[in-house]
């Protein structure tokens, strides 16, 4: 296709429809997610040449607080020029670079620890990628729930059919996730087949509802293992090998995550505790037991223990 075909392709389904700022959220929302990714993994791989990490006085400043401000730009100003043009398209492109930001960040946010670089850092690359698709469903044109109202034959229909489906579907979507199906769950909202299909097949193992429904059902639970075990963990090695590809692979044990922290403490504080105990007991010996006991140690030959006293 050429460049004016393009041109006139954009102006049809982008211009016209007046879709432009929802565009630029999408083009600024991968554009800010790629980019701060690739810039990411430089700081990690310890690029030279990269400026690094940003550190006024020594503190870190995550690249979210940069996107709540953006966030907040695009929102007050979309308020205060009414929506007009081209303010709109400005503020729409901002909104979309605060939604990267942020969301690439959102595990963060979740956990309220820095554990971007480890398995529940993740849970940020799935909040990006849900909001990209969503996004994009709503350029395209698709209708949320697939109903507008007013457009059936029937008047009654027309009226309570579309909020008869609304309610289905939201008990669908609910159902979804709590079988654990995160991703048909959500999706489900905008097509609802796929959150009709993830409610009624079977739950995962660990999900809320095999906790409820399978603990005196082994037969199910067992399916639901079987089928965990032959597809899902397929799935999941997929989806680790995309996201490795896209955010980059998590460390096998961070450094910085509260857990390890936690474990060292205790084991510092054991042995520390132990030194405690081994140095007051010297003391309320006192100096005479230590003399007694090294000339009892020059005493014996080598390789020899020191008899053992009966009770």
């Amino acid at each position: 296709m050429h460049l004016p075909d393009l041109v006139e392709s954009y102006r049809d389904h982008i211009v016209v429809p007046h879709k432009q700022p929802l565009f630029l959220l999408l083009v600024g929302f991968i554009s800010s997610f790629v980019l701060i990714r690739v810039s990411v993994r430089l700081i990690r791989a310890q690029v030279r040449w990269w400026p690094g990490n940003f550190t006024p006085g020594g503190l870190h400043i995550h690249h979210m607080v940069f996107g709540v401000g953006c966030l907040l730009v695009a929102g007050i100003g979309v308020f205060a020029t009414s929506g007009g043009h081209p303010w709109i398209d400005w503020f729409g492109l901002l909104f979309g670079v605060g939604c990267g930001l942020v969301l690439d960040e959102f595990a963060l946010i979740l956990h309220l620890e820095d554990v971007y670089w480890s398995e529940q850092g993740r849970k940020s690359v799935d909040a990006v990628i849900l909001g990209i698709l969503v996004t994009a469903l709503l350029l395209t044109g698709y209708v949320p729930l697939g109903v507008v109202p007013g457009q059936s034959s029937s008047d009654w229909f027309g009226r309570w059919g579309p909020f008869a489906l609304i309610a289905v579907n939201a008990v669908m979507s609910i159902v979804a996730l709590v079988k654990g199906k995160l991703w048909t769950g959500l999706l489900g909202i905008m097509v609802p087949g796929l959150s009709w299909l993830g409610a009624v097949r079977l739950a995962r193992p660990s999900s809320p509802w095999a906790r409820w429904r399978y603990a005196d059902r082994p037969r199910r639970r067992a399916r639901a293992l079987r089928r965990e075990r032959l597809l899902h963990r397929r799935a999941d090695l997929v989806r680790r090998w995309v996201f490795d590809l896209i955010a980059g692979a998590p460390d096998k044990v961070p450094a910085h995550h509260a857990a390890t922290h936690r474990v060292a403490e205790r084991m510092a504080a054991r042995a520390t505790a132990h030194l405690d105990a081994r140095t007051a007991g010297a003391a309320e010996r006192g100096p005479e037991h230590r003399r007694r006991t090294v000339q009892a140690g020059r005493a014996r030959p080598y390789g020899t223990r020191a008899p053992r006293r009966l009770p």
